[in-house]
């Protein structure tokens, strides 16, 4: 995939986007700050002017620029922080019911270092001092980055999502057209063999023949029945784990070299679980010729069955090459090998099977390059 494409450049232009706004919205709310700062200045100063003035005309000026800050919280204190006078824009009810309050939006003001002090008197020096905070307008003007900030990722991380789903579908949907259709084109020649097969064993001389050539049928149809099931729900019974291991065992042992050695341990001799025999014979099957391809005709591969309280867990281990830690998170994705042949898609068709249609797990347990790896599937009991 290009490190470049259409998603990449929708997610740098919703950064972009916000970034802008983060900036911009910055600028206002520093813009409203200074604004903030000359109207609480101006109204300090009407009510300096207030207490010296006597004519009437300045003092109904001073009194309408007092009582026009409707919004900006006021505290005015002596010059120990103590309360002395104006309180403005503050919530009443806490006011009248919280002994603290004050005292905290003082603190609170301060350590913003929001404060004007203004000499009241020279003889005596009296200092007074106006303690205040944001408004509701700079307050949401700077939360609204964040807002926004969270609305943009929470509609990048939904077209992801709907993306991801949508491919998803797509793929399986793909998957199981595939399946079903080589199950179908299998069909046809299937019904001729088998026809043949009728025949070569009435022809005298063909018995042994008909024998062995209905073990292939009988592979070809099992391959054909595991297609076939893949796309639809398939049915689950309650078989013997260790029975079926034991069959796929004995199956790849016949094609395996003499310098490979199969070992099966179990807790119990009989370990049931809800399965389909077909498909978890092609799971268990799948990890066998992985081991084999990964130990290159020489060394062990040891099976562990063990039941538990609401699980079984099967360990499939082999001695092989192993895989690097970068392709670990890979094996399973479509079309992902490491061999010269083949398509990459037997551990992917495996995690298929066990998590989408028996409810369970299949991952990499662990893995060491030189030593080998072990696989493990866990199924609900």
């Amino acid at each position: 995939m290009p490190l470049f494409n259409w998603r990449t450049g929708l997610a740098l232009v919703a950064i972009a986007i916000v970034t802008g706004t983060i900036f911009y919205s910055n600028y206002l709310a520093k813009k409203i700050e200074r604004d903030e700062r000359e109207k609480v200045n101006v109204w300090v100063q009407s009510l300096k002017t207030r207490a010296t003035v006597t004519e009437q005309a300045a003092i109904d000026l001073t009194n309408i620029i007092a009582t026009h800050n409707t919004d900006i919280p006021i505290i005015e204190t002596d010059e120990n922080d103590k309360p002395s006078g104006e309180v403005l824009n503050l919530d009443t009810l806490l006011l009248k019911t919280d002994s603290t309050y004050l005292r905290q939006k003082i603190a609170e003001f301060k350590k913003l270092g929001k404060v004007i002090k203004v000499e009241i008197s020279s003889n005596p020096l009296i200092i007074n001092q106006y303690y205040y905070g944001d408004s509701k307008l700079l307050k949401e003007v700077r939360y609204y980055p964040l807002v926004q900030l969270f609305v943009v990722a929470l509609f990048i991380i939904v077209v992801i999502v709907t993306i991801s789903v949508r491919n998803k579908s797509t793929q399986n949907q793909v998957w199981a057209g595939m399946a079903k259709e080589t199950a179908h084109q299998l069909g046809t020649p299937l019904s001729s063999l088998q026809g043949w097969m009728e025949i070569l064993k009435e022809t005298p001389g063909a018995e042994k023949m008909a024998v062995e050539m209905k073990k292939d049928v009988d592979r070809l149809q099992l391959v054909s029945e595991r297609f076939g099931k893949i796309g639809s729900k398939p049915q689950l019974e309650a078989m013997d784990i260790v029975l079926q291991v034991q069959n796929m065992v004995a199956y790849i042992r016949r094609r395996a070299t003499d310098k490979v050695q199969f070992f099966i341990t179990t807790n119990e001799p009989v370990i049931t679980a809800l399965i389909n025999g077909p498909l978890f014979d092609w799971v268990i099957e799948n990890l066998l010729k992985n081991a084999l391809d990964a130990m290159e005709g020489q060394g062990d591969v040891h099976i562990v069955i063990r039941n538990e309280t609401t699980q079984v867990i099967i360990d499939v281990t082999d001695t092989g090459k192993g895989i690097s830690t970068q392709n670990i998170n890979r094996v399973f994705k479509p079309g992902f090998t490491t061999k010269k042949r083949g398509w990459g898609l037997g551990l992917s068709l495996s995690k298929r099977i066990i998590e989408q249609y028996h409810g369970g797990e299949i991952f990499v347990k662990n893995s060491e390059p030189g030593k080998g790896t072990t696989f493990r599937i866990v199924l609900s009991r």
